[in-house]
């Protein structure tokens, strides 16, 4: 008998095993149900552990307001960029703006030292079909027990502002007159020159040139060193890279239909996702933010909220001018 006839009657022996009657095997199935006082006991933070339902030795995580120290670090947003656009402020002084939609922010997990080793908040924004998603999307928000999302980003926090699974993150989270940092995926350009990619001055237009008025030049040197170096400007692949625009002044806000107008441009085309934090130079006034987030009293109407613009002053820029 050849070795490969024996490796096979071993192989069903042990898938078959005749001479030993079959044995029963029990498989016990755990399903994890939600119902809609788990939910709520996720909203108030009664669920203890990393606050996604796991447990992670009594941790309770509670949704309510707090004290910001100086060393706090609060969770960002997710916004949708939805252009650009003019505003005048009460001087008449005009302020070009980007105007920005945070589309339904929600805490959708939450990271802890006892699980992961460190604090950080995963944030959902947008909606989006079942059968958009993959399975283990799917698997996810199903057991964290939060609708289906469009976008998630994770953003680390300090302990003291972590925020229940479930907890709806406003506009009002950030505040008129402070910086924000805003992150989002540059426009792609395509395949472009050096004069576009790096603004080189180009090649004479008429004398002594031929063919080569936007051409990048000489790119190296003689038999020292021999070579190009990396790193060099050269023609290639423009924009569509990650980029964040530090220090961005928050004008306005619109608690009604949550969005906000920022002064100046962002990354990324319009309907791109950007990424909101508390910007990391120009650090905003601790005393004045919502800490670990804005919480809307019981029975105020959003409807009835007005827009709130930041505070410039009693002074007027043109008469100061003068």
């Amino acid at each position: 008998m050849s070795a490969l006839s024996r490796g096979l009657i071993s192989r069903l022996r042990a898938l078959l095993p005749l001479s030993h009657p079959p044995q029963t095997t029990s498989i016990s199935i755990h399903w994890r149900a939600f119902s809609s006082s788990a939910a709520e006991a996720v909203m108030e933070g009664e669920v203890g552990g990393d606050g996604n339902g796991n447990g992670d030795g009594g941790r309770v995580i509670v949704a309510k307001s707090g004290v910001m120290g100086a060393e706090s670090k609060r969770t960002g947003a997710i916004a949708v960029k939805c252009g650009m656009t003019l505003l005048w402020d009460k001087w008449g002084k005009k302020i070009p703006t980007t105007v920005l939609w945070l589309d339904d922010n929600v805490v959708s997990q939450v990271k802890t030292v006892e699980k992961e080793g460190f604090f950080a908040l995963q944030v959902g924004a947008g909606q989006k079909k079942e059968k958009h998603l993959t399975k283990p999307e799917v698997g996810h928000f199903r057991a964290q027990g939060v609708p289906m999302k469009r976008k998630l980003k994770e953003f680390p926090v300090t302990e003291d502002a972590l925020l229940p699974v479930g907890t709806s993150i406003s506009v009002r989270h950030f505040v008129p007159g402070q910086y924000i940092d805003v992150t989002g995926i540059s426009k792609g350009k395509g395949f472009q020159g050096t004069m576009k990619r790096w603004n080189f001055k180009g090649g004479p237009a008429s004398h002594g040139a031929s063919l080569s008025h936007r051409s990048a030049g000489s790119t190296g040197q003689r038999d020292a060193p021999g070579k190009v170096f990396k790193g060099k400007k050269m023609a290639g692949r423009m924009g569509g890279k990650q980029r964040t625009v530090k220090s961005v002044w928050v004008y306005k806000i619109d608690p009604q239909r949550n969005i906000m107008w920022v002064k100046g441009q962002v990354p990324g085309p319009t309907g791109s996702f950007v990424f909101l934090k508390d910007a990391v130079y120009e650090k905003p006034d601790i005393s004045t933010l919502p800490f670990p987030t804005h919480f809307a009293k019981e029975g105020e109407e959003v409807e009835g909220l007005e827009p709130l613009v930041a505070d410039l002053g009693e002074l007027d820029p043109f008469m100061a001018a003068d």
